[in-house]
């Protein structure tokens, strides 16, 4: 036989179903956690978009600065004085 504590404090402490225990303030924390969970995954999106961006552009940077190293010609050896050949 249960003792009177253990039915009273069943009869005290019942458990709410969860759909009666969500007050106003509830609904509202839950609706602002939608909100900053949603723009949170909205600015990871971004951020990973940009830094691929990012990480594209300098390697197509590097690549042309490659390029153009190597492009660039190295200058011509001077040419003798015209006199020197001739008294030589």
């Amino acid at each position: 036989m249960p003792s009177r504590n253990a039915a009273r404090s069943k009869a005290l402490f019942k458990e709410a179903p969860a759909q009666a225990r969500a007050t106003k303030a509830d609904k509202t924390t839950e609706a602002a956690r939608a909100v900053a969970e949603a723009e949170s995954r909205e600015r990871t999106v971004k951020t990973e978009k940009l830094r691929a961006l990012r990480l594209e552009k300098e390697a197509a940077d590097a690549k042309a600065a490659e390029k153009a190293a190597a492009a660039k010609k190295k200058p011509a050896p001077k040419k003798k004085k015209a006199e020197e050949t001739e008294t030589a």
